[in-house]
């Protein structure tokens, strides 16, 4: 069940209308790591969760926080938008609005399609994918890319700190900037706390037999590249971050296998073979009349 209430985690009020920042801002809206990708990525865990209890709770509490953070944004976008001048003085371009705000900098489609509103897309314009939610059902697995997402997010937003003087828009910034940081924190310890506790394990999933793995390569760092200082990582010798093997280096594959022969799928997919053409079009004909589908 969801209730809305009319009023903000924090408030969102710009000092001036700016467009040009307005579009600058959907990224942290609508893009990959938009808040609209972190509020539904958590939501999706939560529903998908097969254990009751704490972790089912946070992921459900902190998604429902960051459905207001998607709603400060909007509101943020729309209220820069709203009288906000295109800030091109030159004549030839000014005569055509639509022109003159592709050269401000503006997303066109704010004002055509959302009449001077955000829009659930990114900086620009792509729409906001539903493929950008990770929800796997493993507590490791997600709570590690849920760090990864909140870490590409505050980049993100610290960057877009600087590029505006908005006082307005600044104190919103460092708002979220600070919910980043706790949410980074919260979710490395919860994943810390999977681990300690014997939940799940690296690698993930903890509980695939690993005697089922090619027990030549599952720690070895193979270097494909001819940059030699990888050999010289913690990850090219000693224990392994898991605790269950040595690393070893090798330069190059240690594995090779021959390319197999081209495939030959069924002759109606319609695929240039080296087969003569008449040939694979009798093929064709005798399948059909044999009812091969």
């Amino acid at each position: 069940m969801y209730f809305h209430k009319q009023e903000l985690q924090f408030k969102s009020t710009p000092d001036k209308p700016d467009a040009v920042y307005a579009r600058k801002l959907q990224e942290v809206l609508g893009g990959q790591y938009g808040e609209i990708t972190v509020a539904l990525q958590y939501q999706f865990q939560a529903w998908n969760m097969h254990m009751p209890g704490k972790y089912r709770d946070l992921v459900f509490g902190i998604g429902a926080e960051e459905m207001g953070h998607v709603e400060m944004l909007a509101t943020m976008i729309a209220q820069l938008l709203e009288k906000s001048p295109l800030g091109i003085t030159e004549d030839a371009v000014q005569d055509d609005p639509t022109v003159a705000a592709i050269v401000g900098g503006t997303d066109v489609q704010q004002g055509i399609v959302a009449g001077a509103g955000a829009r659930p897309v990114d900086s620009n314009g792509n729409p906001w994918q539903g493929s950008f939610i990770t929800a796997s059902g493993n507590l490791l697995a997600d709570f590690t890319a849920n760090a990864n997402a909140e870490m590409q997010g505050r980049v993100q937003v610290a960057r877009l700190y600087h590029q505006t003087d908005d006082a307005g828009v600044r104190d919103l910034l460092s708002f979220l900037l600070a919910r980043d940081t706790m949410h980074q924190n919260m979710w490395a310890t919860a994943a810390a706390e999977l681990r300690e506790k014997g939940i799940e394990d690296f690698p993930v999933p903890s509980n695939f037999p690993q005697a089922k793995e090619n027990q030549e390569v599952n720690y070895q760092y193979l270097n494909f590249s001819d940059g030699k200082e990888a050999a010289n990582g913690p990850w090219a010798s000693g224990p392994s971050f898991d605790g269950k093997g040595e690393y070893t280096y090798h330069d190059g594959p240690t594995t090779t296998s021959p390319m197999p022969p081209p495939t030959h799928p069924d002759v109606r997919f319609y695929g240039t073979t080296e087969l003569p053409n008449v040939v694979e079009k009798t093929a064709g004909t005798v399948q059909d009349k044999l009812n091969k589908e």
